[in-house]
């Protein structure tokens, strides 16, 4: 059986897909084909493994249930993925929190079997990693969240204001104040070129 979740469904966009699901629910497992990957590796990044694929799923359960309340307008659903499980990680700060300092105490081995440059630039994010991970856990959430939404969910500005239902004025704010502040943590480095070094 063939359904519009099939491989016809990575030359559809988003916004038709969840136009049709509405009809043929099958229809939405494109979407959740196409995003899952980026959003698990986004929350990964946040929260770690353990809580990833619980709070992605919910991403998805949530996206699904509410996918008649999608604005068709947007062909690319991912500010509206994104919305969604910034949401829920709203609910896990602690948690958050704690990863970012636990990374600030002890940063990750590096592999010595790697090539000679990548060892190089590995043992510079190593070296990085805890003092990002100590100023990603001083922002404010709000912050945080723009600063990460843009860094690694690669959202633009209006994306990102439209995945947290603010205005873009408020999102180039937010981010210039959380720049700012990881900036001065990391001895004036560009933070948007480190993003690598926490994960």
């Amino acid at each position: 059986m063939t359904t519009s979740s099939g491989s016809d469904s990575r030359h559809r966009s988003d916004a038709e897909l969840i136009a049709e699901s509405r009809e043929d629910p099958e229809a939405f497992a494109g979407l959740f084909d196409r995003h899952w990957p980026i959003l698990y590796h986004y929350v990964t990044r946040r929260l770690g493994p353990d809580v990833a694929e619980d709070l992605v799923g919910d991403t998805f359960l949530t996206a699904f249930e509410r996918r008649h309340r999608f604005d068709p307008r947007y062909d690319d659903a991912r500010p509206w993925l994104f919305g969604i499980a910034t949401r829920l990680i709203s609910r896990h700060r602690r948690t958050e929190g704690a990863r970012y300092r636990a990374l600030e105490r002890s940063p990750q081995d590096v592999a010595v079997e790697e090539p000679a440059d990548r060892v190089t630039a590995a043992m510079s994010a190593v070296a990085v990693r805890p003092a990002l991970a100590g100023a990603l856990a001083g922002l404010s959430a709000r912050d945080r969240d723009v600063l990460l939404l843009i860094a690694w969910a690669e959202l633009s500005y209006d994306e990102t204001a439209s995945a947290l239902d603010i205005p873009v004025g408020t999102v180039r704010s937010r981010l210039n104040r959380a720049r700012r502040k990881v900036r001065a943590a990391l001895g004036d480095t560009n933070p948007l070129l480190v993003e690598e070094t926490v994960s």
